[in-house]
């Protein structure tokens, strides 16, 4: 389906930060033009934590934590590997001089709304930051994009490259860019591509492995929505929402299939 936009031609992307979302913004910077970037300060382990054991209880949120810290440690063990990922696939992964950054405290505080009001964009594009509620949403100037690092509906939430991998499912470690709206990854889905990690490639690196795949369908769906243009499409793919894995799972995963 296709409906009409706004015709601004300022472009807004709300994020946390990470090498990985700096190789998109710097992208869509030079094949589409200047970007404003919303930078908001990532919530803290123990709300992390706190929240996730609300919703799935100590045992899960324990063993989640555990994994997301073998991954940053994995991060610096590999960081040769990193390194020659990012220079292969040519990824300029640190905010560029001049580049306009805006600090908040949250995606969701009124210091984000407020910036976003000032700057009126034509579109903004979610990349690594909190769920936006859908009070926030309603009170949006533009189009709301996410960049989600999964084939969507199927690999909603938490790391979807590798749970596609974990799940027998390598032709679906991709990556969506999708309308957002106040479900977790449930938004009309804009685009989407597919590929294969590479020799080496973890849970620690595929985040980079995707966005360095995936830079074009980031730079074409935000150059449709400018362009007045928004056509959604149809994965024909059950839905379902996945957490990061817990640490008993990843470490009999990796040890049983070498999926890292």
């Amino acid at each position: 389906m296709s409906s009409p936009v706004g015709t601004s031609a300022s472009i807004v992307v709300v994020t946390g930060g990470g090498q990985h979302v700096w190789a998109m913004i710097n992208a869509i910077a030079d094949r589409v033009g200047p970007v404003s970037v919303i930078l908001e300060t990532p919530e803290s382990k123990k709300q992390l934590l706190r929240g996730r054991a609300r919703r799935q209880g100590w045992v899960s949120a324990m063993g989640q934590l555990g994994t997301m810290v073998l991954s940053r440690v994995g991060k610096r063990l590999l960081a040769r590997h990193g390194a020659r990922l990012i220079a292969e696939e040519r990824l300029e992964v640190e905010p560029r001089p001049g580049q306009e950054i805006i600090q908040v405290a949250s995606a969701n505080g009124p210091e984000c709304l407020q910036a976003i009001q000032k700057i009126q964009p034509g579109v903004v594009l979610l990349n690594g930051c909190r769920l936006i509620s859908a009070e926030m949403l309603r009170k949006m100037p533009c189009p709301v994009l996410n960049y989600h690092a999964g084939i969507t509906p199927k690999y909603r939430g938490m790391n979807g490259g590798y749970w596609a991998l974990a799940s027998g499912d390598a032709q679906n470690f991709g990556t969506t860019v999708h309308l957002v709206d106040a479900g977790v990854d449930t938004g009309a889905v804009l685009k989407q591509v597919r590929a294969q990690p590479k020799r080496g490639d973890s849970i620690s690196s595929y985040a980079l492995r995707q966005a360095a795949f995936s830079r074009d369908i980031c730079v074409e769906a935000v150059s449709d929505v400018l362009a007045g243009k928004l056509t959604t499409i149809d994965p024909g793919l059950s839905s379902k929402q996945w957490y990061h894995p817990t640490i008993w799972f990843y470490l009999w995963t990796g040890l049983r299939t070498g999926i890292w």
